[in-house]
């Protein structure tokens, strides 16, 4: 009778040349990201933190803040008017962006035929995104005037009479409103344009089958298709929104009678004009809240509409 032996599967162990192969790719590895995180803690989570810390203090940025508990966040929420009429000014102002986002999809639309000069069209249109931002606030500031502004020239052309656009208090908003959805216009547009695109033609052609008229291949299968571009447009125009501040500062600065005072331009009169830096650190925590409070209700609604197959 033969006899085997069955010699036991042990694992290998690597040799000392392998291990240091190894650890010498790790180390490497390890360099690579080292920049961006050094660069995250230093220029982010450091700043975020100290932040925190400021908006429990009393800080002008001249003495060493002093702890003063939660007297910052009861004074903006209890006894501050003018922070409550920033806000709603803010969320009057995020108005234009259904109408951006409807006025952005006609256009990519309109854009997404094949007619002759097409791309001069696109470019047109998207050229404003690829401008300074300052440079066109400033142009639509001279369109605005009320005395030698272009819209009054040309509503004088017909016999009208047109109002102090950023120097009415009813007007104000308004004009920032048009100002913004024109701002947004081309970046938003060639979003659309690639989503419509990205739709399949064969569902088109299926609608078609089944008897599909235009507006109802619209309704059901365009909309459907590009509806993730719309989630992601939505949620960045909001938090844009939210944030509002050089147009702000260039055209009306808050005025008149406050009538266009955002939260961020708000915020930024405590902490560089009045010098109340604790004060202001209070107030960007709320609306840092206050925009993930919005964009997590988007992304829970979006589980209703937005498809991604």
């Amino acid at each position: 009778m033969i006899m085997t032996e069955v010699s036991e599967n042990r694992p290998v162990q690597p040799s000392r040349k392998a291990k240091r192969k190894f650890n010498k790719e790790y180390l490497w590895g390890y360099s690579f990201v080292a920049a961006p995180i050094l660069g995250f803690m230093l220029f982010a989570f450091i700043p975020i933190g100290y932040s925190v810390y400021v908006s429990f203090t009393k800080y002008d940025a001249f003495n060493p803040p002093t702890f003063n508990g939660a007297d910052n966040y009861a004074r903006l929420l209890l006894e501050d008017p003018l922070f409550w009429k920033s806000l709603v000014n803010t969320l009057y102002a995020a108005i234009g962006i259904p109408i951006g986002m409807a006025a952005a999809l006609a256009i990519a639309i309109a854009l997404n035929q094949r007619i002759v000069g097409i791309k001069f069209f696109r470019t047109v249109f998207f050229l404003p995104t690829i401008c300074s931002v300052v440079a066109l606030t400033l142009l639509w500031k001279w369109v605005f005037n009320a005395d030698y502004g272009l819209l009054n020239y040309l509503l004088g052309l017909i016999n009208v009479s047109g109002p102090a656009w950023l120097n009415d208090v009813r007007w104000a908003m308004p004009s920032m409103i048009i100002q913004g959805v024109w701002a947004g216009l081309g970046f938003h547009m060639i979003l659309y344009l690639a989503a419509l695109q990205g739709v399949p033609t064969t569902l088109y052609e299926a609608a078609e089958i089944d008897g599909a008229g235009s507006w109802k291949k619209f309704l059901y299968v365009t909309i459907p298709g590009i509806s993730p571009t719309t989630l992601f447009i939505l949620i960045t125009a909001v938090i844009a929104a939210l944030q509002d501040f050089v147009r702000f500062m260039i055209m009306t600065e808050g005025g008149p009678e406050y009538s266009t005072m955002t939260i961020v331009y708000y915020l930024f009169q405590n902490a560089f004009r009045y010098m109340d830096m604790g004060y202001a650190s209070a107030m960007a925590w709320i609306l840092g809240i206050l925009i993930m409070i919005i964009t997590l209700i988007n992304f829970w609604l979006s589980r209703r509409w937005v498809h991604y197959e």
